[in-house]
């Protein structure tokens, strides 16, 4: 949604403005447009765990609802310890639709993920194997649920080598000299104009085409001027930030109340529905986990 911030980072009161939504269709097997990503994954289990809210039509309030997780896993062995936690579906790894495209001669891991609600924004961690990246570090006081989470996966903080953020917000970055404080192998990463409004040091700069723990990272400019997506080709998953918004299990487009250059914003929205991915997870609203690319086609068809 709309991450509850002026276009500078800082919070305020604020209506909200109705905007298009972009369901899923079905349709048939179609070739990646970008080249799957090359890495070496090895042998090792690539899980994916999922912290994002319960999307809210208003976001102002900053209340916490009590943290929840669901598993999803890729294979019949789950690579975590059993616990108490969440109930579990699983997904059979692959491209991003069956028949899609090449994947660079490696064959993606088993990925899994987890949801924990933290109110109104989302933070994704991933994992392959016992390594951990962090994907957005919420509001400040974020790094305990977020602790929690990894806890959940039989992990900690111990585990956790990278820590990417999406860009500058407050509701993305406001936890991340928490985070980075209790990682202590970690290294943070962000899109590089927007490093200098990010209070946290050091930061490596994160620019188009770089990737980060199996990761393309792809500028998506617009929301801020040095905004970042991330995308596992293999995976077929998108982690969007505001680059986009879900709502109702549809796409929306980036908030214009909250986007420092709308028009550039909404380029970037175009950029990514060039992309072929199956699972969509944006920085506020509930994940898309079938088909998502073609609600965000639609959508940039409507800009």
């Amino acid at each position: 949604m709309c991450g509850n911030h002026r276009a500078d980072g800082s919070p305020v009161d604020h209506d909200h403005h109705e905007l298009p939504i972009f369901l899923p269709t079905v349709r048939g097997p179609r070739r990646w447009r970008r080249r799957a990503f090359l890495g070496e994954f090895g042998t090792g289990t690539m899980a994916f765990a999922v912290l994002a809210p319960t999307f809210i039509a208003a976001c102002s309030s900053e209340e916490r609802a009590t943290p929840t997780s669901t598993t999803s896993g890729g294979g019949p062995t789950s690579p975590f310890p059993d616990t108490s936690a969440p109930t579990t579906t699983t997904t059979a790894p692959g491209p991003a639709h069956p028949g899609d495209g090449d994947t660079g001669g490696t064959t993606p891991a088993a990925l899994a993920w987890t949801r924990a609600d933290l109110g109104f924004v989302s933070a994704y961690v991933l994992a392959r194997g016992t390594e951990v990246a962090i994907v957005d570090t919420g509001v400040a006081g974020s790094a305990d649920d977020i602790g929690q989470t990894l806890a959940g996966i039989g992990l900690d903080y111990t585990n956790v080598t990278h820590v990417v953020l999406t860009h500058l917000h407050p509701d993305h970055a406001g936890s991340i000299m928490e985070v980075m404080a209790q990682a202590p192998h970690a290294t943070a990463y962000a899109g590089t104009d927007d490093i200098g409004g990010i209070d946290f040091d050091p930061i490596t700069a994160a620019d188009d085409g770089d990737e980060i723990f199996g990761l393309e990272v792809v500028a998506t400019p617009g929301h801020t001027s040095g905004h970042i997506s991330v995308i596992d080709h293999a995976a077929g998953i998108l982690v969007a930030g505001d680059a986009l918004n879900t709502a109702g299990g549809g796409v929306q487009g980036p908030n214009p109340d909250f986007s420092i250059d709308i028009d550039l914003a909404n380029q970037s929205a175009k950029r990514l529905a060039e992309l072929s991915f199956n699972t969509l997870l944006a920085g506020h609203g509930d994940p898309i986990e079938d088909r998502a690319d073609t609600a965000v086609v639609a959508l940039a068809a409507s800009l």
